[in-house]
């Protein structure tokens, strides 16, 4: 008896070293492929592939990285192998997890933080970030194969030089393309909050830009909080020593802002020469938050209206319409005065932009300059997409922080609309600055770009009969 016991333990035994083993050669035949190559830039798709799955099946991806303040941030899709055993994310769709459909790059684009109302963060571009990407059974739950992803934000050649007491007061750092160039030159002002954001600067450099990402405070030795006024003679500084590089191709160079950076820009297009185009994403179209100086100069900053704030569904501050009606009688000394420049304007405006009326206050400007007879802009509306359009694949912010509250607030939008505006606007900004920083184009009429998304892009005409008109809801369209 005891005999028979053991021999039907060991019995057991074999079958179960024999099922082991048939799960971990199924495992090992199961691959991910990143294609064209595991690394790739942070602004570039990747395609990617898993074979050696049986016909059919189903399976769940995953992508997980960790930003440089130690947040992770996560995606998933339930995805199910086609009649030779293959996933690909270009034609295979998402049946559930963080999206749905044919998603080529929603693993990364979908991605959302575990830690509540966290924005990505990338301090420094010299080091890469790393995209763990999983295959697991979509029964049983076991790992059937990984990969990693390396996106990289500097390509090779780009320098990379921080700036210095020997620089003046102005700091940033300054990227240079691979060659002697001549290149266009861009200042990138990231400026609430504090510090600089070297991504889109990097990325930009990558593309063929001389770009110098300024910091106003909250870096280095600057100050470390709000300033009681912003300076335009620090920027005006700025200006001056990115145009003096011998590889920035001249006369003049561009803005690239986004948010309060919105009315720097536009300020500095206004009294400051050099500048021949201006890229204003989601910002405004009077001075906000400080007063501004400029030499004698002084315009204030808009009151909000505390009572206009409310609370979204989910009990977060929503400040849209704390900004008040900047052509309003009261306010219309904080409205930037943009008739006196001569760049060229790009207004990028969310339509679902909690921060404020973006939509708003990029019309007004547009109306602005129509009734001083300039032609000299185009704006573009992307419905559905929030506060922070930036670089492509950059997971949605739809709520954090605002250092102007203090609190935690709503930015808005959904993620797929918010990751399709990012991918148009990244096209267009490079278009924007490489077609208008090539000598004086001033009064030149510009012209509708629709690449990228060109079946939900819709031709319309602003009049600039009436300057405070609420934006239009409807699909994304370009204004001449």
């Amino acid at each position: 008896m005891l005999h028979q016991r053991a021999y039907g333990e060991v019995i057991s035994k074999i079958w179960f070293i024999r099922f082991q083993t048939t799960l971990r050669s199924s495992s090992q035949q199961v691959c991910v492929r990143l294609l064209p190559s595991p690394g790739s830039f942070f602004d570039e798709p990747v395609h990617v592939k898993v074979d050696g799955l049986s016909p059919h099946q189903k399976v769940e991806l995953r992508s997980k990285l960790k930003d440089d303040k130690g947040v992770i941030f996560r995606a998933s899709a339930l995805v199910a192998a086609d009649a030779s055993g293959q996933v690909d994310l270009c034609r295979s769709p998402s049946l559930g997890g963080s999206y749905t459909g044919v998603e080529s790059m929603g693993l990364f684009w979908a991605m959302a933080a575990e830690t509540p109302h966290s924005k990505l963060l990338k301090k420094n571009v010299l080091g890469s970030m790393m995209v763990d990407i999983e295959v697991l059974h979509g029964d049983t739950g076991e790992l059937l194969a990984t990969e990693t992803n390396e996106r990289r934000f500097m390509t090779e050649g780009v320098r990379r030089i921080p700036l210095g007491m020997k620089e003046g007061r102005i700091r940033g750092v300054l990227f240079l393309p691979p060659g002697q160039g001549p290149f266009p030159g861009v200042l990138d002002v990231y400026t609430l909050g504090g510090g600089i954001s070297e991504v889109r600067a990097s990325l930009l450099a990558n593309k063929g830009f001389v770009v110098l990402a300024l910091a106003y405070y909250g870096f280095q030795d600057l100050p470390r909080t709000v300033p009681k006024y912003f300076d335009l003679e620090y920027f005006e500084e700025a200006i001056t020593f990115l145009r003096q590089q011998p590889q920035v191709q001249g006369p003049g160079i561009g803005i690239l802002s986004i948010s309060k950076s919105g009315d720097l820009a536009l300020s500095m297009a206004s009294f400051l020469s050099g500048i021949s185009a201006t890229a204003w994403i989601n910002g405004s179209n009077a001075n906000t938050v400080v007063p501004l100086h400029y030499k004698d100069l002084i315009i204030p900053s808009i009151t909000p209206i505390v009572e206009n704030v409310t609370f979204s569904p989910s009990g977060i501050l929503d400040i849209r319409d704390a900004l008040p009606d900047p052509e309003t009688e009261v306010n219309r000394g904080s409205v930037i005065p943009i008739e006196r420049s001569s760049s060229r304007f790009l207004f990028a405006a969310s339509e679902d932009d909690r921060n404020w009326n973006s939509c708003l206050f990029a019309q007004q400007a547009a109306a602005r300059l129509r009734h001083h007879g300039k032609e000299n802009f185009e704006v573009v509306m992307y419905p559905r997409a929030g506060h922070f359009l930036e670089v492509p694949y950059m997971p949605h912010c739809p709520s954090g922080f605002h250092p102007a509250v203090g609190q935690v607030v709503v930015f808005g939008g959904e993620a797929k609309a918010h990751h399709q505006a990012q991918l148009d606007l990244w096209r267009r900004v490079q278009d924007f600055f490489r077609k208008h920083l090539k000598g004086n184009n001033t009064g030149e009429k510009a012209t509708l770009n629709t690449r990228g998304l060109r079946s939900t892009i819709q031709a319309s005409t602003l009049s600039s009969a009436s300057p405070s008109m609420a934006p239009p809801r409807t699909r994304m369209k370009q204004i001449l």
